[in-house]
């Protein structure tokens, strides 16, 4: 691992100032002062900064409120990324669980512990995803029954798994998934003659999305919400 990428798992701080760090001799690795931001470490070297010895933290799990706007991928050359959202956090190695559409906001959950990634987003643990729509048309009795039964989407072989789909006031709708296809609710609401104005997810599983985070702040899951995926 690099030198400053080690560090900046370490203490949180942003790579660009541990660089500074680096460069004004506040750095020794296994008791040798050190320069190179670049220099390679191991997990079992002792990096201190200003004579304190640093480690490296457990791994990191995160909720996200995701604005519009931002692709939830860890690059891109076209759109802002959701990882460009972490400024207190060091985004380096944290992938995304529970992908949006760039135009989709709420909640996503972000983690550098593939383990548990793999947990929250394989078909076979069927976590339930719930998402509030806001639609072109009210929602009709023969659109609930079609979520609750499934349906064929354009350009599939194999029909939704059942779903669930509560009307809400003012053209409003709350869906429950146990899958995630491709645009999965907007082509369900388009198959049934209706358009999705706006979308937003407020569960992964037990994960609900914490009402005080604003559109494009996050925090660490709690313990219980991180073990809610492996129990």
């Amino acid at each position: 691992m690099r030198l400053d990428k080690y560090i900046s798992h370490a203490t949180g701080l942003p790579r660009e100032y541990v660089k500074r760090v680096i460069r004004h001799k506040k750095v020794t690795v296994n008791g040798a002062m050190t320069k190179s931001a670049s220099a390679q470490v191991a997990e079992t070297d002792a990096v201190c900064l200003d004579s304190e010895l640093l480690t490296l933290p457990g791994p990191r799990y995160l909720m996200l409120h995701k604005p519009a706007g931002y692709i939830c991928a860890t690059e891109d050359g076209e759109h802002p990324i959701v990882l460009d959202l972490l400024r207190d956090t060091d985004p380096e190695g944290l992938s995304i669980a529970g992908r949006l559409d760039i135009d989709t906001t709420g909640l996503v959950l972000l983690s550098d512990d593939g383990q548990w990634l793999h947990r929250v987003t394989s078909p076979r643990h069927l976590y339930a995803k719930v998402y509030r729509a806001v639609l072109q048309e009210p929602v009709h009795e023969d659109t609930v029954a079609a979520f609750a039964v499934g349906m064929l989407l354009r350009g599939e072989d194999k029909p939704t798994a059942p779903a669930l789909c509560v009307p809400l006031p003012d053209n409003g709708a709350e869906i429950t998934l146990n899958e995630g296809r491709y645009h999965q609710v907007k082509r369900m609401f388009a198959a049934c003659g209706n358009h999705v104005v706006a979308l937003h997810r407020v569960r992964i599983g037990a994960v609900l999305l914490d009402e005080s985070l604003a559109e494009g702040a996050s925090r660490p899951l709690t313990h219980e919400e991180m073990e809610s995926f492996l129990s």
